[in-house]
C-alpha cells in the first residue's frame, strides 16, 4: 500500500503544484532570470543576444501599447515602431533589482509614443501647453459623452470638469482642429466653379508700400528749396522732360538733370535716417 509521505500540512497547497502567480498581461513573460544574467555580461555578442532575446519576448506589450493610439492620424504600423523603440530603450534601461520590468517599460514606451505624436504628427511647432491643453480638452470630451444620447459638452462644461479656464478650453479645441494642415490645392467647392484654397488667399497690396514710401519722403520734399520742388513737380506730376523744363526755367538742360539727381538724393538720404553727405541722422 502506498503512503502519502507528504510533510505539508492540511489546507497549504504543495509548492510543487501551486499555481504559477498571475501577470497582470498574458502579454508579461517571465523574463526576471535573463535580464539578471543580462546585467552580469559585458558588452559583446552573447549580451547583444540576450537583449534581442528579451526585445522579441515583450514586443507583444509593446504593441498592446500602441494599440491604445490608433485613430490618431498615425498607422498602427508606424506606431508599433515607435512602441518597439522605446521597448529597447526600458530593456537597455532597466535595472532588474529595481522591481518588474514591465512596471519600468510601460510608462517608458508610452511615453516614447506620446513624444512620438508631440514632436512628428503637429504639421505646425506648437507650444507643448497647447499640446497638453488639447490631450486634457480631448480626454474630458470623452468622459463627458460616454452615455448614448449625450450632447456634446459646453466650454464652460469642459471647463468645470478640467479645472481650466474657458479661455484656455478654447485654445485646446482650437488645437483639436489644428493637428493636421489643409493643402493649398485642396478643393474648397465642387462643380464647374470649383476653388481651392488657395484662391480664397489674399495677396500683398503694394498700394500700402507706396503710402509708406509717400510719408517717407514729404518731410524731405518740404525741406528742398522752391525751384528744386518745383522741378520735381514738373518732371514728376506733369510728366515734363528735362528739355521743357530747362527752357522754362531758363537754365540749361544740364543744370536741370544734376538739380533732379540731387534733389531725389537728398530726400531719399533723408527718408533712410541720414542726412545730407551720409552722416546717420540722431
Amino acid at each position: 500500500m502506498l503512503t502519502d509521505m507528504s510533510t505539508g500540512r492540511p489546507g497549504t497547497p504543495d509548492t510543487a503544484s501551486a499555481a504559477p502567480a498571475r501577470r497582470t498581461h498574458d502579454d508579461a513573460p517571465d523574463t526576471l532570470a535573463l535580464f539578471a544574467r543580462m546585467a552580469e555580461l559585458e558588452e559583446g555578442p552573447e549580451r547583444e543576444e540576450l537583449r534581442d532575446e528579451l526585445v522579441t519576448a515583450w514586443l507583444p506589450m509593446a504593441h498592446r501599447i500602441a494599440g491604445r493610439f490608433r485613430d490618431r492620424g498615425e498607422s498602427v504600423e508606424d506606431l508599433r515602431q515607435v512602441a518597439a523603440l522605446g521597448l529597447v530603450k526600458a530593456v537597455d534601461r532597466f535595472d532588474p533589482e529595481r522591481g518588474a520590468f514591465e512596471s519600468y517599460a510601460v510608462p517608458t514606451i508610452t511615453g516614447e509614443v506620446k513624444r512620438h505624436f508631440r514632436d512628428r504628427m503637429w504639421a505646425l511647432r506648437v507650444p507643448r501647453r497647447v499640446q497638453e491643453l488639447r490631450n486634457r480638452v480631448r480626454v474630458a470630451r470623452r468622459e463627458l459623452t460616454q452615455n448614448p444620447g449625450t450632447p456634446e459638452p459646453s466650454p464652460a462644461a469642459i471647463a468645470e470638469h478640467t479645472g481650466l479656464t474657458e479661455e484656455e478650453v478654447a485654445a485646446g479645441m482650437e488645437a483639436l482642429e489644428s493637428f493636421s494642415t489643409l493643402s493649398l490645392d485642396a478643393e474648397l467647392s465642387s462643380g464647374e466653379d470649383g476653388y481651392s484654397l488657395a484662391d480664397t488667399l489674399g495677396a500683398t497690396d503694394t498700394s500700402y508700400d507706396v503710402v509708406v514710401d509717400r510719408e517717407a519722403a514729404k518731410e524731405g520734399l518740404r525741406r528742398l528749396p522752391e525751384r528744386e520742388r518745383a522741378i520735381l513737380y514738373m518732371r514728376y506730376f506733369e510728366d515734363m522732360t528735362q528739355s521743357r523744363i530747362a527752357d522754362q526755367l531758363g537754365i540749361s538742360q544740364m543744370h536741370v538733370s544734376r538739380l533732379i539727381s540731387r534733389s531725389c538724393a537728398r530726400v531719399r538720404d533723408e527718408a533712410l535716417g541720414q542726412r545730407p553727405g551720409g552722416r546717420t541722422a540722431p
